[in-house]
């Protein structure tokens, strides 16, 4: 485990899945969810190079098939400090053996972590370190406690975007599954009431860059976590029926195929590519009050 930590900040993260584990605030106040696997054991999960899932697990390149589960396999994989200093930490990992089974191109993935004041700057870097073209979705899947939400009370909280305008996100359904076909999101001027019905067809994918920012509310109606991403995809996920005292505000480069999709992974919605020798960067950022 790393830590980092200033007089407004720590935080907590492993070497497996470069997974943040841990934010606090100075007064050891916990904002991350603890992965309690009665709801759901993971904390903030890097997704690459899948983003969702493919039909059946399988996808085509060059119409070969390979098989990968719901969000790759980034998050399960040993990653190496490659640099580390008082206020920032980079992970990375590249492919092996195993992964070429599963993912036919060779990468750089590297995560960093800077703390600044309050805000933690998470940065995605993939490089592409084969002599092809490469393809992949990266997102990320952070998990926050809901405040003031106890284990088994009822799921209710409020998220404020920054887009005042109807909303509109891809139908979904409980399997975890979609449509390229958009429906209203629930939601006034910004203010996304959630509660264990909102959830009741998986989470919320809300697409087509609508939103750049989501602040989750404590129980006075103040920002407890501010999420800002410039990524063409923000879902919101807790799971169904279960009242787990969490919420994600994830941020995404990419989708899930739609239902019935048989294409070649590279012709998939929301894909990203990569020349050889070129590199992808971004980032999102977590801030607490």
């Amino acid at each position: 485990m790393i830590e980092l930590r200033n007089e407004q900040i720590s935080i907590v993260v492993a070497e497996k899945g470069a997974e943040l584990q841990s934010i606090k605030d100075a007064e050891e106040n916990e904002y991350l969810w603890q992965g309690d696997p009665k709801y759901w054991p993971r904390r903030s999960p890097i997704l690459f190079p899948l983003v969702c899932s493919v039909e059946n697990d399988t996808y085509r390149v060059d119409g070969k098939e390979y098989h990968l589960p719901r969000h790759g396999f980034a998050r399960d994989k040993e990653f190496t400090v490659i640099r580390k200093g008082e206020d920032r930490v980079t992970l990375a990992m590249h492919e092996s053996e195993e992964t070429l089974k599963v993912y036919p191109f060779c990468f750089n993935l590297a995560v960093t972590y800077r703390l600044d004041g309050n805000t933690i700057h998470v940065i995605w870097h993939v490089e592409n370190t084969d002599n092809r073209e490469i393809h992949f979705q990266i997102g990320g899947h952070p998990a926050f406690n809901v405040p003031g939400m106890k284990d088994g009370d009822q799921l209710e909280g409020c998220i404020t975007l920054d887009n005042k305008e109807p909303l509109i996100a891809l139908k979904s359904y409980v399997d975890g599954s979609h449509d390229m076909e958009d429906v209203p999101v629930e939601a006034e001027y910004g203010v996304l009431e959630f509660n264990n019905h909102f959830f009741r067809n998986d989470s919320v994918k809300i697409h087509n860059s609508q939103v750049r920012q989501a602040v989750l509310l404590d129980e006075e109606d103040q920002p407890a976590v501010t999420v800002s991403f410039r990524t063409p995809v923000i879902a919101f996920w807790s799971p169904f029926d279960k009242h787990a005292p969490f919420v994600c505000i994830e941020p995404w480069y990419g989708i899930g195929d739609p239902r019935g999709y048989d294409g070649e992974f590279r012709d998939k919605p929301l894909m990203n590519h990569l020349m050889p020798g070129a590199s992808f960067m971004s980032e999102y950022t977590i801030a607490i009050k």
